[in-house]
């Protein structure tokens, strides 16, 4: 056999190996909801149909092809207009897309049902997170992609969900209806969760809905699907299912914590710089870089900066209320004042900053309701 055999041989015998097989997953994912395998089924359905068109046309253009040749004796026939043919070739294509259109119809009508949702919640786009709002309960919190940056910067090996992981997932039961409000707060994002069959658009100053009933326990990922930004890549999404009872525990839990978190406590310049350090990695490091060295100009560097060696409050303020015509968001809605005064303070003295000096959280609290 020559290598070129060989060759042909060895790239069958690969793509019939059950390994090779295994890695293909060329179809829609059935998902784990009511609605996700109604999804399913209907592409299977179009699929099949357009299948058999394919085999029907295919097959009279090869069944003619080749016992209609030139070569047989055939000869082309010569005749122009059909009522007949043209009928045919209206109503069968219409019959097709009807009998297409009811289950498409149905499926639709189905997911944009939201009414008798029993829980609610608000999802917010920001660049580059989003934001989960429990109406109707005290929870609200934001989900950041958790992937150390040392894995981005190919430095550590990558884990199994490289860039799927947040810090804090959106927690939901099992067997309930979730009805989503969706809206983004500066560009437009897109909430895609593709085992849930939910994907909608967030956009800035519209609410778009959803829903979804999750029927088994479970961690389900997804991701934004709109380009919205330099972070586009690092906008996960983490959905965990769990049951009622588990799910009321959470939220009787993390409602305590919160309600703790907006407490304002004295904090130690140590107890600062740790925490300032881990708020900095999660939502500054993206942009400002780990080592505060950014990517001037777009993202200026905070290694020596003004803003980090100047006036303490001129620097709580950039943090609580960005700063227009620029990439720098506010973050007086994403972090807690304890937050805000813990990341100020690691930026003034990281990096060799060495500024000395410390936010307090009771400085933020004031400079945060005085508005200076």
């Amino acid at each position: 056999m020559n290598r070129l055999g060989i060759s042909a041989v060895s790239a069958l015998l690969l793509l019939i190996s059950h390994s090779a097989l295994a890695q293909w997953n060329l179809n829609l994912p059935e998902g784990v909801t009511t609605i996700s395998q109604n999804v399913h089924e209907l592409h299977m359905t179009i699929f099949y149909i357009c299948v058999a068109i394919a085999v029907v046309v295919f097959g009279v253009m090869l069944y003619s092809i080749i016992y209609h040749r030139k070569s047989r004796g055939a000869k082309a026939a010569n005749f122009h207009e059909s009522t007949a043919v043209e009928i045919l070739w209206t109503i069968i294509p219409l019959l097709i897309l009807v009998v297409m259109a009811i289950p498409a119809t149905q499926t639709l009508i189905e997911m944009y049902d939201t009414k008798e949702a029993e829980i609610d919640i608000q999802v917010t786009g920001y660049q580059w997170k989003w934001r989960y709002t429990y109406l109707n309960e005290d929870v609200d919190f934001f989900s950041i992609l958790s992937t150390p940056q040392e894995q981005i910067d190919n430095t550590q090996t990558k884990s199994e969900n490289y860039l799927l992981e947040v810090d804090k997932p959106l927690v939901v039961p099992i067997n309930t209806k979730i009805r989503f409000l969706l809206t983004a707060k500066d560009v437009i994002h897109s909430w895609w969760v593709p085992e849930l069959a939910v994907k909608k658009d967030t956009i800035p100053g519209f609410i778009n809905e959803s829903w979804t009933i999750i029927d088994k326990p479970g961690i389900y990922r997804g991701q934004c699907t709109e380009l919205c930004g330099k972070g586009h890549g690092f906008m996960p999404i983490v959905v965990k299912a769990v049951s009622k009872d588990e799910y009321q525990a959470w939220i009787t839990k993390e409602s305590k914590l919160q309600a703790a978190a907006r407490e304002v406590k004295d904090m130690s310049f140590d107890e600062l710089m740790v925490q300032g350090e881990k708020i900095y990695k999660s939502n500054c490091a993206a942009c400002h870089q780990v080592n505060g060295s950014g990517m001037p100009p777009v993202f200026p560097a905070l290694k020596g900066s003004a803003i980090a060696l100047g006036d303490i409050k001129a620097h709580i303020d950039i943090v609580l209320n960005g700063k227009k015509g620029t990439s720098m968001s506010a973050f007086a809605e994403q972090l807690s004042v304890s937050d805000v005064a813990a990341v100020v303070t690691y930026e003034r003295n990281a990096w060799g900053n060495n500024k000395g000096d410390m936010a307090t959280p009771k400085q933020v609290k004031q400079q945060k309701e005085s508005g200076k």
